[in-house]
């Protein structure tokens, strides 16, 4: 597979990159972003965080907003950051051109409606086809953690919940954590994967975290004067979850913090540094 080097920009002693490719899964050309930490020069197979993002967001959010890089240089880590959707030419978008359904809204799932299944795939993006890409194309070892913000939050914990043996540990900002009952979810699931709702649990972290039996430790931020709170994002759902299956899931509610990536800022260096404690064990 051919990998088009877009940019590169050196930073904290490593290197950010975005690449270019074709995706077979996604049957289009897909952008993703890597930072690789110094340690990489120098041979060492580096561990990888895999970033998801929110509605609206591309590979570009995260790795200019966030503030990761000072901290992924320090510990030895690799972010990689793909985009929250396929896009170009001859890819399907809302006709009513929303921000939460379409381009920039995959949810991270394999989508089964027309015409969206042609291209909406990204749960299969994610889990197997950019890992072995990047793994296949950089110095960066099987270690792999994700994290996520908002949908990307929804799609990282979701996706270690169904994946436990490939990832060490997960973490998420501002998660929707039960899109089978918000209005988020239930737009995008309705459109992706139809009206059987029993489907839409496969893909809902709290239903998954509620009869998980394989754990992978669980970090959870959530700001307390965040807008979307209540209505979209129902984090005493993932809680209650947690609670029922015995799952180690830490959930700190985050005083006076909002849905911005000044509250990611503010915390991702614990974030780091709770995925770089589980690469160690």
């Amino acid at each position: 597979m051919t990998l088009e080097n877009i940019s590169a920009n050196k930073s904290f002693g490593g290197w950010h990159k975005q690449y270019s490719h074709h995706s077979a899964t996604l049957n289009c050309n897909m952008r993703f972003a890597i930072y690789l930490p110094p340690q990489a020069a120098k041979g060492v197979k580096v561990p990888v965080l895999y970033w998801l993002s929110g509605l609206t967001c591309s590979d570009e959010n995260f790795m200019q907003k966030a503030g990761a890089q000072r901290m992924a240089a320090e510990l030895g880590i690799a972010i990689v950051a793909p985009d929250t959707s396929p896009r170009g030419e001859g890819v399907s978008d809302d006709p009513d051109g929303s921000y939460d359904f379409g381009l920039g809204a995959g949810f991270y799932i394999n989508a089964t409606q027309a015409p969206w299944n042609r291209h909406y795939r990204m749960y299969d993006y994610v889990v197997k086809e950019l890992p072995e890409l990047v793994e296949n194309n950089f110095q960066v070892s099987q270690q792999r953690a994700i994290s996520g913000h908002s949908m990307g939050g929804h799609g990282a914990l979701m996706i270690a919940l169904r994946n436990p043996e490939r990832f060490t540990s997960v973490s998420a900002f501002s998660p929707i954590t039960n899109p089978v009952n918000c209005p988020w979810g239930k737009k995008a699931f309705t459109g992706y994967l139809g009206t059987n709702q029993e489907d839409w649990k496969h893909y809902d972290s709290s239903e998954l975290m509620k009869q998980a039996t394989k754990q992978v430790p669980a970090l959870v931020d959530q700001g307390s004067k965040d807008d979307f709170l209540t209505e979209q994002l129902k984090p005493e759902m993932l809680q209650a979850a947690a609670k029922h299956s015995g799952y180690p899931l830490e959930l700190r509610m985050q005083e006076g913090y909002d849905h911005s990536y000044y509250f990611i800022a503010s915390f991702i260096e614990e974030h780091l540094r709770f995925h770089a404690r589980h690469f160690e064990a």
